[in-house]
């Protein structure tokens, strides 16, 4: 392995941890002493991703990661719980006899495990996923999510930040807003 910082070939690990699917290795240069983190997968089953106009496409690990990171941004949720998901999701669809899968069943997968996670992460995917029409459906959405956390909790979750205060109006979240 290589350093990302000075090309030397030669580092040592001084730290490994599995991780879900990964094994995640804390290496250290020999040449210029810095440290990184690689991480080491099983090479999965080809996995291919139906699109809703038909196309086909390999899954991507990275584009995947990517959304999910942009829904989160700005929350208060460790990277190592959005590679939690992610590596679930794999997991799942690697554990599957098929080797295609509808992209709605992969957003569905996300979108149930970031409801658990975080409500505002959930709606920021959810929006684009589910590519809203107008802000009824956007607040339809917002509603049945309320309705769900209040069925699973017997109350809003203490854990999630108000999306909404009690009269429907934005909530303030300080600033000059």
């Amino acid at each position: 392995m290589r350093c990302p910082y000075c090309d030397c070939s030669n580092t040592k690990v001084v730290d490994s941890r599995e991780s879900g699917v990964s094994i995640r290795r804390r290496r250290e240069c020999s040449l210029c002493g810095r440290r990184f983190t690689t991480y080491e997968r099983a090479q999965m089953k080809s996995m291919m991703v139906v699109k809703r106009d038909g196309r086909r496409e390999e899954f991507s690990r990275d584009k995947l990661w990517a959304s999910l990171t942009k829904a989160c941004a700005k929350r208060p949720l460790t990277v190592g719980s959005i590679d939690k998901v992610i590596d679930e999701i794999e997991a799942h669809l690697s554990e599957q006899s098929k080797a295609e899968f509808p992209s709605q069943s992969i957003g569905e997968m996300v979108m149930t495990r970031l409801s658990d996670l975080d409500q505002v992460a959930y709606i920021r995917f959810a929006s684009v996923y589910l590519d809203f029409s107008d802000v009824q459906s956007f607040k339809t959405e917002i509603d049945a999510l309320l309705e769900t956390d209040t069925m699973r909790n017997g109350k809003s979750s203490i854990n999630q930040l108000a999306l909404l205060d009690g009269d429907g109006g934005h909530r303030q979240t300080g600033g000059s807003g």
